[in-house]
């Protein structure tokens, strides 16, 4: 073999590395970082705008919740409006009572009862004929009894639903957020707690009950939100004295392992106490208002209730409150300059705070945060905080006043005629 045929066999093998070899990726070009350091710099970039935006959001949200809660707690209203008024035909039976309802009012009378939206318009109407109309309200559900009488209509925020005929005079009712509805119903004899469905059908449950018996007479019930559950005060006698006892029932149907479904009982601490009302604020929470003191209880255990704190009140109580997840009194003051003074505490008992006031009320209620004190031509209007909101005088007879459909409005009614005010 010649050396020129080794040198042409060598380069055709260089030749076939080199085209090998060629075939091989390229190192990247510089233009090529270049691009990929701007494509990563630009979603750097997008990240950062976005968590700030987010962060601004943020910052925003906080700030506007910040300065809306130092408004609400804080602001006084100084001037009022009237958004929209409606008048009702005169009433010739000469009582006329509004209770709140769903998602504002419900009027009634001896001759029927109405339901009023948050524009004043009915949504429904039912006619009745009764001597001494009582309403029982829970939530969209609400009772309306002829005391002493033998009727009971049941209500939902659609219109009537049931009514129920008793055998016995009704001397109270409560009604549960579910439209089950309890009456104390009295003979010559004893007293009985019989129980509706919301159409009225009575249900095969009840107590039985004397002055001179075990438990006693009932002076007022309340029912649980979901209905299981009843709290009563019962007066009974000892020793030749009359003495008061708060009783807690269960009728779901755990409460059958009880013979007679008393689940709790608590009369120590009321014996030389009165009882006239007690309630339930939620599912849990209830509350019995004493002539000189209240009591916060617990159902935390459907079957052995709790009583949380009592509180002693020195003062004579004039006026009590409860609604939502708060319950007050009204004392008269002894001493000072002011002639009332206002506590407010919260569903476990609480304190939450004291007003000193004077001013001439006939009427409190509470309606979420707010608690209205009224009489027929001016009111008052303090917020859970204990600030005074608003105070100002009405040129109509004022029998009921609750909030209205913003924050700034409240619903005024009276006998003939029904206002949204705008505060300002």
């Amino acid at each position: 073999m010649t050396d020129m045929s080794s040198m042409s066999r060598e380069s055709r093998k260089n030749q076939l590395r080199s085209r090998i070899i060629t075939g091989a990726p390229h190192p990247s070009s510089p233009q090529e970082e270049d691009t990929g350091q701007i494509i990563k710099k630009a979603e750097t970039r997008t990240r950062r705008r976005h968590l700030l935006i987010f962060l601004t959001i943020v910052i925003a949200i906080t700030i506007s919740t910040i300065a809306n809660y130092w408004y609400n707690r804080s602001y006084q209203y100084k001037e009022a409006s009237v958004s929209w008024e409606r008048k009702f035909e005169r009433d010739d039976t000469g009582f006329v009572a509004f209770a709140h309802f769903g998602d504002n009012m419900i009027k009634y009378s001896k001759d029927g009862a109405s339901y009023i939206d948050a524009k004043g318009k009915d949504v429904w109407i039912q006619s009745y004929q009764m001597h001494t109309p009582i309403i029982a309200v829970n939530g969209d559900y609400a009772a309306i009894a002829d005391q002493q009488g033998n009727t009971i209509h049941i209500f939902n925020k659609e219109g009537p639903i049931g009514t129920a005929t008793t055998e016995m005079p009704i001397t109270k009712i409560t009604i549960s957020a579910k439209g089950l509805v309890a009456a104390i119903l009295q003979s010559s004899t004893a007293s009985h707690i019989y129980y509706y469905t919301k159409e009225g059908a009575r249900l095969d449950l009840g107590i039985t009950s004397y002055l001179n018996g075990e438990i006693g007479h009932p002076l007022d019930i309340s029912l649980s939100p979901d209905g299981s559950l009843l709290m009563g005060s019962y007066i009974y006698l000892k020793g030749g004295q009359l003495k008061n006892r708060v009783a807690f029932y269960n009728f779901s149907e755990v409460g059958k392992n009880v013979s007679t479904r008393m689940v709790g009982g608590f009369h120590e601490m009321y014996d030389s106490s009165m009882i006239p009302k007690v309630c339930y604020l939620d599912d849990i929470y209830s509350v019995a208002f004493a002539d000189s003191s209240i009591s916060f209880y617990s159902s935390l255990d459907v079957m052995s209730p709790e009583l949380l704190k009592q509180v002693p009140v020195e003062e004579e109580i004039k006026t009590i409150f409860y609604g939502g997840n708060y319950a007050g009194i009204i004392v008269k003051c002894v001493n000072g300059e002011y002639d009332y003074r206002l506590d407010l505490y919260s569903e476990e008992g609480n304190h939450i705070f004291s007003k000193d006031f004077s001013y001439d009320y006939a009427h409190v209620d509470i309606d979420g945060d707010n608690i209205f004190l009224y009489n027929e031509d001016s009111c008052r209007i303090y917020n859970r905080f204990g600030n005074l909101k608003y105070e100002g005088t009405f040129d109509f007879p004022v029998s009921r006043i609750g909030n209205g459909s913003f924050s700034n409005k409240i619903i005024v009614t009276g006998p003939q005629v029904i206002k949204e005010i705008k505060l300002h």
